[in-house]
């Protein structure tokens, strides 16, 4: 995982790997409290990401809930082939936007 702060308030996280039990695992209390310790505009860059389980959807579904109540947003950005399949599947686009590009990220998250 890695984090950055982009122009116009937005934070780029980004996910490589495997997000089943061992890889979330790894990730997870950095992740959430990246995500959920204080309000902001997040992109989570999946692009890395070449498989996605249920573990990894809670703890992006979380992360965005945490978001929504703190007034801040979270979008996805990027997943691949399946994981994207899965997310979709799993009706997480609902939810959480899923774009294409960090581009369409920060259009959608309004600091375009």
């Amino acid at each position: 995982m890695t984090e950055e702060s982009l122009d116009g308030g937005v934070v780029r996280i980004a996910l490589d790997g495997r997000l089943d039990i061992d890889g979330t695992q790894k990730v997870e209390n950095q992740f959430a409290y990246s995500t959920t310790s204080r309000p902001g505009q997040f992109a989570v860059d999946l692009s890395g990401v070449t498989f996605i389980a249920s573990i990894g959807i809670r703890m992006l579904l979380t992360a965005a809930r945490a978001q929504t109540q703190r007034g801040g947003r979270m979008i996805l950005v990027s997943p691949g082939g399946m994981s994207r399949k899965v997310l979709e599947t799993a009706g997480v686009d609902q939810l959480v936007p899923i774009v294409g590009d960090l581009d369409a990220a920060r259009s959608a998250l309004g600091t375009a």
